[in-house]
Protein backbone atom coordinates (compact mmCIF):
# COMPACT_ATOMS: atom_id res chain seq x y z
CA UNK A 1 0.00 0.00 0.00
CA UNK A 2 1.23 3.28 -1.07
CA UNK A 3 1.74 6.22 1.81
CA UNK A 4 -0.98 8.74 2.14
CA UNK A 5 -0.88 11.85 0.32
CA UNK A 6 0.14 15.29 2.48
CA UNK A 7 -1.47 17.38 0.21
CA UNK A 8 -5.41 17.11 -0.46
CA UNK A 9 -7.14 17.17 -4.03
CA UNK A 10 -7.15 21.08 -5.51
CA UNK A 11 -11.08 20.83 -5.06
CA UNK A 12 -10.40 20.43 -1.17
CA UNK A 13 -7.41 23.61 -0.90
CA UNK A 14 -9.15 26.58 1.24
CA UNK A 15 -11.12 24.39 3.17
CA UNK A 16 -11.49 25.61 6.98
CA UNK A 17 -11.80 23.60 10.17
CA UNK A 18 -15.17 25.07 10.81
CA UNK A 19 -16.33 24.56 7.37
CA UNK A 20 -15.45 20.72 7.31
CA UNK A 21 -16.96 20.23 10.48
CA UNK A 22 -19.96 22.23 9.02
CA UNK A 23 -19.89 19.55 5.83
CA UNK A 24 -19.47 16.80 8.00
CA UNK A 25 -22.27 17.51 10.57
CA UNK A 26 -24.85 18.30 7.61
CA UNK A 27 -24.43 14.11 6.26
CA UNK A 28 -25.50 13.50 10.05
CA UNK A 29 -29.39 13.24 10.09
CA UNK A 30 -30.53 14.96 13.57
CA UNK A 31 -27.48 17.02 13.76
CA UNK A 32 -28.18 20.10 16.44
CA UNK A 33 -25.43 22.07 16.41
CA UNK A 34 -24.47 21.33 19.44
CA UNK A 35 -21.75 18.74 18.85
CA UNK A 36 -20.49 21.04 16.04
CA UNK A 37 -20.44 24.17 18.50
CA UNK A 38 -18.30 22.29 21.05
CA UNK A 39 -15.20 20.54 18.34
CA UNK A 40 -15.10 24.37 17.66
CA UNK A 41 -14.64 25.72 21.10
CA UNK A 42 -12.06 22.85 21.20
CA UNK A 43 -10.41 24.29 18.11
CA UNK A 44 -10.52 27.82 19.74
CA UNK A 45 -8.71 26.53 22.69
CA UNK A 46 -6.14 25.01 21.01
CA UNK A 47 -5.36 28.01 18.88
CA UNK A 48 -4.98 29.95 22.24
CA UNK A 49 -2.41 27.12 24.05
CA UNK A 50 -0.63 27.35 20.58
CA UNK A 51 -0.39 31.30 20.99
CA UNK A 52 1.05 30.98 24.88
CA UNK A 53 3.72 27.72 22.97
CA UNK A 54 4.81 29.99 20.86
CA UNK A 55 5.64 32.74 23.48
CA UNK A 56 6.25 30.53 26.25
CA UNK A 57 10.30 31.46 25.93
CA UNK A 58 9.89 35.12 25.95
CA UNK A 59 6.76 35.11 28.60
CA UNK A 60 8.13 33.18 31.93
CA UNK A 61 6.14 30.47 31.37
CA UNK A 62 8.92 28.05 30.81
CA UNK A 63 9.75 25.66 33.45
CA UNK A 64 8.13 23.99 36.53
CA UNK A 65 5.43 25.49 38.61
CA UNK A 66 6.94 23.74 41.94
CA UNK A 67 3.74 21.59 42.40
CA UNK A 68 3.19 17.85 41.55
CA UNK A 69 -0.09 16.97 40.11
CA UNK A 70 -2.50 13.72 40.51
CA UNK A 71 -0.14 11.40 38.28
CA UNK A 72 2.81 12.39 40.39
CA UNK A 73 4.31 14.54 37.79
CA UNK A 74 6.49 17.65 38.19
CA UNK A 75 3.72 20.84 36.74
CA UNK A 76 5.10 22.95 33.89
CA UNK A 77 3.85 26.13 33.85
CA UNK A 78 2.64 25.61 30.31
CA UNK A 79 0.79 22.47 31.59
CA UNK A 80 -1.06 24.85 34.05
CA UNK A 81 -1.84 27.26 31.29
CA UNK A 82 -3.15 25.07 28.78
CA UNK A 83 -5.08 23.31 30.76
CA UNK A 84 -7.00 26.59 32.36
CA UNK A 85 -7.40 27.48 28.79
CA UNK A 86 -9.49 24.54 27.90
CA UNK A 87 -11.48 24.26 31.01
CA UNK A 88 -12.48 28.07 30.77
CA UNK A 89 -12.91 27.99 27.00
CA UNK A 90 -15.15 24.82 27.56
CA UNK A 91 -17.27 26.20 30.12
CA UNK A 92 -17.77 28.81 28.48
CA UNK A 93 -18.92 27.09 25.47
CA UNK A 94 -22.12 25.90 26.96
CA UNK A 95 -21.83 22.00 25.88
CA UNK A 96 -20.35 20.36 27.63
CA UNK A 97 -21.64 18.80 31.10
CA UNK A 98 -18.62 17.05 32.36
CA UNK A 99 -14.45 17.80 32.01
CA UNK A 100 -12.01 15.43 33.34
CA UNK A 101 -8.58 16.57 32.77
CA UNK A 102 -5.19 14.49 33.32
CA UNK A 103 -3.81 17.30 35.42
CA UNK A 104 -6.88 17.40 37.73
CA UNK A 105 -7.94 14.86 40.22
CA UNK A 106 -11.48 15.05 40.36
CA UNK A 107 -13.74 16.00 37.27
CA UNK A 108 -15.03 19.58 37.26
CA UNK A 109 -19.03 19.65 36.21
CA UNK A 110 -19.77 22.96 34.25
CA UNK A 111 -23.39 24.41 35.10
CA UNK A 112 -26.23 24.03 32.71
CA UNK A 113 -27.50 21.21 30.56
CA UNK A 114 -24.22 20.76 28.24
CA UNK A 115 -24.60 16.90 26.34
CA UNK A 116 -21.25 15.68 25.67
CA UNK A 117 -18.54 15.04 28.11
CA UNK A 118 -14.43 16.04 27.40
CA UNK A 119 -11.17 13.98 28.55
CA UNK A 120 -8.47 15.49 28.21
CA UNK A 121 -4.51 15.99 28.59
CA UNK A 122 -4.52 19.54 28.16
CA UNK A 123 -0.60 19.32 27.08
CA UNK A 124 1.02 16.14 26.69
CA UNK A 125 4.90 15.62 26.58
CA UNK A 126 5.78 18.11 29.41
CA UNK A 127 9.43 16.82 29.97
CA UNK A 128 10.02 18.06 26.67
CA UNK A 129 8.69 21.33 26.90
CA UNK A 130 12.04 23.44 27.73
CA UNK A 131 14.10 21.58 25.21
CA UNK A 132 11.61 22.37 22.38
CA UNK A 133 10.39 19.06 21.15
CA UNK A 134 6.87 19.15 19.76
CA UNK A 135 4.36 18.59 22.60
CA UNK A 136 0.43 18.79 22.41
CA UNK A 137 -3.12 18.31 23.20
CA UNK A 138 -5.22 15.07 23.02
CA UNK A 139 -8.82 14.90 23.71
CA UNK A 140 -12.05 12.79 23.75
CA UNK A 141 -15.70 13.51 23.38
CA UNK A 142 -18.82 11.53 24.64
CA UNK A 143 -22.05 11.82 24.74
CA UNK A 144 -23.55 12.66 27.32
CA UNK A 145 -25.58 9.27 29.47
CA UNK A 146 -26.90 10.82 32.75
CA UNK A 147 -30.40 12.85 32.72
CA UNK A 148 -29.87 15.83 30.69
CA UNK A 149 -32.11 17.43 33.41
CA UNK A 150 -29.96 16.87 36.21
CA UNK A 151 -26.58 17.62 37.10
CA UNK A 152 -23.78 15.40 35.34
CA UNK A 153 -21.58 12.87 37.04
CA UNK A 154 -18.72 10.87 36.47
CA UNK A 155 -20.80 8.29 34.60
CA UNK A 156 -20.54 10.61 32.00
CA UNK A 157 -16.61 10.16 31.81
CA UNK A 158 -16.13 6.98 32.63
CA UNK A 159 -17.14 5.40 29.18
CA UNK A 160 -15.21 2.45 26.71
CA UNK A 161 -13.56 4.27 24.17
CA UNK A 162 -15.81 2.54 21.49
CA UNK A 163 -18.31 5.20 22.41
CA UNK A 164 -16.52 8.23 21.75
CA UNK A 165 -18.23 10.30 19.72
CA UNK A 166 -15.29 11.98 18.47
CA UNK A 167 -11.04 12.41 19.03
CA UNK A 168 -8.41 14.38 18.22
CA UNK A 169 -5.56 15.80 19.43
CA UNK A 170 -3.31 18.98 18.36
CA UNK A 171 0.41 18.93 17.80
CA UNK A 172 2.56 21.92 18.94
CA UNK A 173 5.83 21.44 16.47
CA UNK A 174 7.31 23.23 13.23
CA UNK A 175 4.02 23.69 12.55
CA UNK A 176 0.70 23.20 14.61
CA UNK A 177 -1.87 20.89 13.56
CA UNK A 178 -5.16 19.13 14.34
CA UNK A 179 -6.38 16.00 13.62
CA UNK A 180 -9.75 14.83 14.52
CA UNK A 181 -12.29 11.81 13.55
CA UNK A 182 -15.97 10.90 14.20
CA UNK A 183 -15.20 7.40 13.29
CA UNK A 184 -15.56 6.89 9.93
CA UNK A 185 -12.58 8.78 8.59
CA UNK A 186 -9.38 11.30 10.06
CA UNK A 187 -8.53 14.33 8.84
CA UNK A 188 -5.83 16.47 9.72
CA UNK A 189 -5.92 20.65 9.62
CA UNK A 190 -3.30 22.94 9.63
CA UNK A 191 -3.16 25.90 11.81
CA UNK A 192 -2.06 29.48 9.30
CA UNK A 193 -0.53 31.73 11.97
CA UNK A 194 -1.17 34.97 9.63
CA UNK A 195 -4.71 34.58 9.75
CA UNK A 196 -5.36 32.23 13.05
CA UNK A 197 -7.18 29.59 11.29
CA UNK A 198 -6.92 25.87 10.42
CA UNK A 199 -7.15 24.60 6.73
CA UNK A 200 -7.45 21.32 5.76
CA UNK A 201 -4.17 19.83 4.78
CA UNK A 202 -4.42 15.98 5.60
CA UNK A 203 -7.17 14.77 3.78
CA UNK A 204 -8.66 11.03 5.13
CA UNK A 205 -5.93 9.95 6.78
CA UNK A 206 -4.99 6.21 6.16
CA UNK A 207 -2.08 4.25 7.62
CA UNK A 208 -0.20 1.89 5.47
CA UNK A 209 -0.70 -2.03 6.26
CA UNK A 210 2.63 -1.70 7.28
CA UNK A 211 5.49 0.08 8.03
CA UNK A 212 9.28 -0.32 8.48
CA UNK A 213 9.74 1.91 12.20
CA UNK A 214 9.18 0.87 15.81
CA UNK A 215 8.84 3.41 18.24
CA UNK A 216 9.63 2.32 22.39
CA UNK A 217 11.31 3.54 25.09
CA UNK A 218 14.29 0.77 24.84
CA UNK A 219 15.46 2.23 28.00
CA UNK A 220 12.89 0.37 29.96
CA UNK A 221 13.84 -3.01 28.29
CA UNK A 222 15.54 -4.38 31.39
CA UNK A 223 11.86 -4.26 32.92
CA UNK A 224 9.45 -5.51 30.44
CA UNK A 225 8.96 -9.56 29.71
CA UNK A 226 10.51 -12.08 27.81
CA UNK A 227 8.01 -11.35 25.49
CA UNK A 228 8.18 -7.69 24.81
CA UNK A 229 12.22 -8.18 24.56
CA UNK A 230 12.29 -10.88 22.07
CA UNK A 231 9.74 -8.65 19.92
CA UNK A 232 11.84 -5.83 19.60
CA UNK A 233 14.86 -8.23 18.41
CA UNK A 234 12.60 -9.71 15.87
CA UNK A 235 12.18 -5.90 14.51
CA UNK A 236 16.21 -5.44 14.46
CA UNK A 237 16.56 -9.03 12.53
CA UNK A 238 17.97 -8.83 8.86
CA UNK A 239 15.32 -9.75 6.61
CA UNK A 240 14.30 -8.97 3.52
CA UNK A 241 10.69 -9.86 2.85
CA UNK A 242 9.55 -8.39 5.25
CA UNK A 243 11.74 -5.08 5.16
CA UNK A 244 13.60 -5.71 8.24
CA UNK A 245 15.67 -3.96 10.58
CA UNK A 246 12.99 -1.58 11.39
CA UNK A 247 14.43 1.60 12.02
CA UNK A 248 14.11 3.50 15.75
CA UNK A 249 11.91 6.42 15.90
CA UNK A 250 11.44 7.57 19.48
CA UNK A 251 10.69 11.07 20.92
CA UNK A 252 9.03 10.99 23.77
CA UNK A 253 6.16 12.96 23.28
CA UNK A 254 2.97 10.61 22.88
CA UNK A 255 1.70 12.96 20.40
CA UNK A 256 4.74 13.16 18.35
CA UNK A 257 5.10 9.62 18.23
CA UNK A 258 1.64 8.63 17.46
CA UNK A 259 1.64 11.24 14.96
CA UNK A 260 4.70 10.08 12.60
CA UNK A 261 3.15 6.55 13.49
CA UNK A 262 0.06 7.60 11.58
CA UNK A 263 1.20 9.24 8.78
CA UNK A 264 3.90 6.64 8.19
CA UNK A 265 3.03 3.72 9.07
CA UNK A 266 4.85 1.32 12.09
CA UNK A 267 4.09 0.65 15.24
CA UNK A 268 4.10 2.58 18.47
CA UNK A 269 4.45 0.82 22.09
CA UNK A 270 4.72 1.57 25.56
CA UNK A 271 3.72 -1.61 26.94
CA UNK A 272 3.10 -2.78 30.83
CA UNK A 273 6.41 -3.75 32.61
CA UNK A 274 7.57 -4.50 36.34
CA UNK A 275 7.59 -0.68 37.43
CA UNK A 276 4.27 -0.34 36.00
CA UNK A 277 2.06 -3.50 35.32
CA UNK A 278 -1.15 -1.75 34.73
CA UNK A 279 0.97 0.40 32.20
CA UNK A 280 1.95 3.47 32.66
CA UNK A 281 -0.47 5.71 29.76
CA UNK A 282 -4.10 7.02 31.01
CA UNK A 283 -6.66 5.01 29.15
CA UNK A 284 -9.31 8.07 29.19
CA UNK A 285 -6.52 10.65 28.54
CA UNK A 286 -4.41 9.06 25.74
CA UNK A 287 -5.05 5.42 25.07
CA UNK A 288 -8.96 5.40 24.10
CA UNK A 289 -8.45 9.09 21.82
CA UNK A 290 -5.34 7.61 19.98
CA UNK A 291 -7.25 4.32 19.81
CA UNK A 292 -9.95 5.42 17.75
CA UNK A 293 -7.95 7.68 15.67
CA UNK A 294 -5.88 4.73 15.06
CA UNK A 295 -8.85 2.89 14.34
CA UNK A 296 -10.39 5.32 11.77
CA UNK A 297 -7.72 5.23 9.87
CA UNK A 298 -7.02 1.58 9.22
CA UNK A 299 -5.08 0.85 11.72
CA UNK A 300 -5.06 -0.93 15.39
CA UNK A 301 -4.72 -0.52 19.15
CA UNK A 302 -4.41 -3.05 21.76
CA UNK A 303 -2.96 -3.26 24.75
CA UNK A 304 -1.15 -6.22 24.22
CA UNK A 305 -3.98 -8.54 24.93
CA UNK A 306 -7.52 -6.92 24.47
CA UNK A 307 -8.55 -4.19 22.42
CA UNK A 308 -7.77 -0.54 23.33
CA UNK A 309 -11.23 0.92 22.49
CA UNK A 310 -12.89 -2.48 24.96
CA UNK A 311 -11.60 -1.64 28.30
CA UNK A 312 -14.25 -0.40 30.76
CA UNK A 313 -13.02 2.60 32.42
CA UNK A 314 -13.43 2.03 35.98
CA UNK A 315 -11.61 5.07 37.28
CA UNK A 316 -10.55 8.29 35.87
CA UNK A 317 -6.97 7.94 36.02
CA UNK A 318 -6.90 4.53 35.10
CA UNK A 319 -3.84 3.27 33.44
CA UNK A 320 -3.02 0.84 30.58
CA UNK A 321 -0.29 -0.37 28.16
CA UNK A 322 -0.89 1.28 24.68
CA UNK A 323 0.68 -0.59 21.37
CA UNK A 324 -1.31 1.35 18.05
CA UNK A 325 -0.06 1.53 14.53
CA UNK A 326 -0.28 -0.28 11.35
CA UNK A 327 -2.39 -3.69 11.54
CA UNK A 328 0.74 -6.01 10.18
CA UNK A 329 3.02 -4.27 13.14
CA UNK A 330 0.75 -4.46 15.81
CA UNK A 331 -0.86 -8.18 15.13
CA UNK A 332 3.09 -8.83 15.22
CA UNK A 333 3.28 -7.97 18.62
CA UNK A 334 0.12 -9.03 19.59
CA UNK A 335 1.99 -12.47 18.59
CA UNK A 336 4.58 -12.23 20.71
CA UNK A 337 2.47 -11.34 23.40
CA UNK A 338 0.62 -14.73 22.94
CA UNK A 339 3.56 -16.53 22.81
CA UNK A 340 3.93 -15.72 26.63
CA UNK A 341 1.16 -17.31 27.69
CA UNK A 342 0.89 -20.60 29.47
CA UNK A 343 0.86 -23.56 26.52
CA UNK A 344 1.04 -20.98 23.64
CA UNK A 345 4.35 -22.61 21.81
CA UNK A 346 7.17 -20.73 20.24
CA UNK A 347 6.11 -17.14 18.58
CA UNK A 348 8.72 -17.32 15.60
Amino acid sequence: MQPPSLHPPASKVGITLDQHIANQMELSPGATGHFTSLLYQIALAAKLVDARVRQAGLADILGYTGEVNVQGEQVQKLDEVANETFITVLKRGGRCCAIASEELEDAVFPEGTGRYAVTMDPLDGSSNIDCNVSIGTIFGVYRRKSDHHGPADVGDLLQPGRDLRAAGYVIYGSSTMLVYSTGKSVHGFTLDPTIGEFFLSHDNIRIPQRGSTFSCNEGNSIRWDESTRRWVAYLKEQHKETKRPYTARYVGSLVADAHRTLLKGGIFAYPADNKSPQGKLRLLYEANPFAFIFEAAGGKACDGKRRILDIDAKELHQRTPLVIGSPDDVADFERFARSSEPGSGSST
